[in-house]
Formats: structure tokens, sequence, C-alpha cells
């Protein structure tokens, strides 16, 4: 290889590796942000002010007349929230294949083209899809589980007598302590399967198995990956929060008529995906690194060297490097 850097194995190593990779190929993340991050990003901003506009229509004298309030379609905003779904999930997960891709290969410093990136979406989309069906498959289940747990918690004191209402101190306790609890079970999944995009696309498989080898990755990381979830989490929450209540305070159906309201939706979308893109990139950064830790990454540099031994004219921030862990 043509050099060697020591990474630290934290949030800001795996932020300034995935940085480092990124402005090697400017060119090539921006294309695939406009492509999948950027309309994300701005489905994702609009949804909020989207939902006001839809619950809270501008008046129209022309429907007023033709249509009563009981007349107006509630399916219509049914259809509206699937085909906004899907089109949500389909971007996802071509970003997350195209991105991890990307990124994988760009951290051994080999070739990154744009027509390969998105070649690979062809095989990494529907293992992405089975497994995003196997998570939530669990989430689901985890959440029937509390459901039921907290339905037969209530017939229990009812066959015993006690009359719980709503706003009883009691019940809100339980409710609280409830929505805590399974809110830190959520969080602990969505940690230890951090990595399951990015095994599906450097490891070829799907379903359960990329949430196991995951959760056996990320094993001595998860404090990284916690941090990494909360940082980004954390901003794109705020940006997102920001533009719905400036939704809100202007109203939805009036804001698109404001050009500062327009003009911080664009800047908001923009900027969730630079958030996104890191935050992918910051992904395939820790799956590597995870290796490394797991001693598995020597394997591959090896086969680096055997396979390559005269380095590409990659300019120096594009030349391949190898990242040493030292355990004490």
């Amino acid at each position: 290889m043509a050099s060697s850097l020591s990474s630290t194995l934290n949030v800001f190593g795996a932020l300034s590796e995935s940085k480092r990779i990124i402005n090697a190929h400017s060119r090539h993340f921006l294309a695939l942000s406009v492509l999948f991050l950027l309309p994300l990003s701005f489905l994702i901003t609009v949804y909020p002010t989207l939902l006001q506009t839809l619950s809270n229509p501008k008046p129209n004298r022309v429907q007023n007349i033709r249509f009563s309030p009981q007349q107006q379609k509630p399916s219509d905003s049914l259809t509206l929230s699937l085909i906004y779904i899907s089109v949500i999930l389909i971007l996802s997960l071509c970003a997350t294949g195209a991105i991890s891709y990307s990124v994988f290969h760009g951290f051994f410093g080999r070739p990154v083209k744009l027509f390969s990136a998105l070649k690979s979406i062809l095989y990494s989309f529907i293992p992405l899809l089975v497994t995003v069906i196997c998570f939530q498959g669990i989430v689901f289940a985890v959440l029937g589980v509390f459901g039921v747990f907290f339905w037969l918690l209530n017939k229990g004191f009812e066959l015993l007598g006690f009359e719980i209402g709503y706003g009883d101190p009691l019940y809100v306790g339980l409710i609280t302590f409830g929505v805590c609890i399974l809110v830190m079970i959520l969080i602990h999944l969505q940690v230890i399967w951090s990595l399951a995009g990015v095994v599906v696309v450097a490891e070829s498989i799907w379903g359960f198995e990329p949430l196991r080898r995951s959760a056996n990755l990320v094993k001595g990381m998860r404090r990284v990956s916690l941090n990494l979830l909360l940082f980004f989490g954390f901003f794109i929450a705020v940006l997102i929060w920001s533009t719905s209540a400036s939704a809100v305070r202007i109203g939805g159906a009036n804001g698109w008529s404001s050009w500062v309201f327009v003009v911080q939706i664009v800047v908001t979308s923009s900027l969730v995906t630079y958030l996104f893109l890191h935050n992918l990139a910051a992904n395939t950064v820790m799956y590597m690194y995870c290796k490394a830790v797991n001693g598995e990454l020597a394997w591959e540099i090896a086969e680096e060297f055997a396979r390559e031994y005269i380095s590409l004219p990659f300019d120096e921030e594009k030349a391949p490097h190898v990242v040493s862990v030292a355990q004490v």
C-alpha cells in the first residue's frame, strides 16, 4: 500500500475517516446524494407540512359547494401515505446500497465509479429489502409483546378490584416506565444492528443473517455506534423539527407562498442530505473498524497486497491506507 494511517477507534475517528473518503471522491458522492439522498431529505422535511396541509386544507369555494366535509374521502390520505412510505423506502435502500458500496471500495483506495455504484443497487436492493422486513418484523414483535403485557396488566388490576383511570398517577407512572423501557430496547436493537445494511452490501448476505453478523461485529464498539446514532439522530431531528415548527407557525397551506419558508425547506433538505451522506459513510467505516477489532481486516489487507503491488495514480487523499488497532 502507498501509505499507512493509524485511526483512532472512536466517533471522531469514524467521522474524520468518512470525511476523508467523501472528499477524495467528492463528485462521485455528490452525484449519489443528488440522485437519492436529496429527494429523500426533501420528502422527509416536507412531510409534516404536507400532512398539516391535508389535515387543514386551504378553503376553496368550489369545493365547499360541491363537497361537504362528510363527503371528502379519507382514503386519499391513506393512499398518499402508502406512496410516500414506498418512495422513502426505495430511495433509502438505493442510497444505502450505492453509498455503502462506494465507501467500502474507497476505504481501500480502489477506483470508485458512478456506474459501478449504481449497478451494485441491482444486486443489493432485494437483499436489503428482505433484511429491512426482518428488522421491522422483530420491532413490531417487540411492540406487540409490550402491548399485550400492558393489556394483561390492566386486566389484572381490574380482576383484583382496582379501578385505575387514565389520569391516575399509578397508571401514568406505569405507562411512563414501560415507554422508557421500550425506547431503551429499540435503541439497543438499532445500535447492535446498525451495520446490517453494510453487511448486506459488503458480504452479500440477507435476511436475519446480517442482523446476527452486525450484532457480533459491533461487540466492544457499541458505545461508538450509540454515539454515532445519537449524533446524527439529534441534528437531523432538530432540523426537521425546526421546519415543522415554522410550518405550524405560518400555516401548512399558506407556508408555500412564503419565500422564507421555501428557502428554509431548501436549506434544511440540503443539510439533512449532508448528514445522511456522512451517516451512511460513517456506518461503513464503523464496519471496517469492527472488522479490524475482530482481526478480520488483516486478511483483506493481505489480499490487497497480493492483488496490487503497484499503486494506481491516486492523489494523496485517495491513497489507500491501513487501520491499525492497538489493544491494551
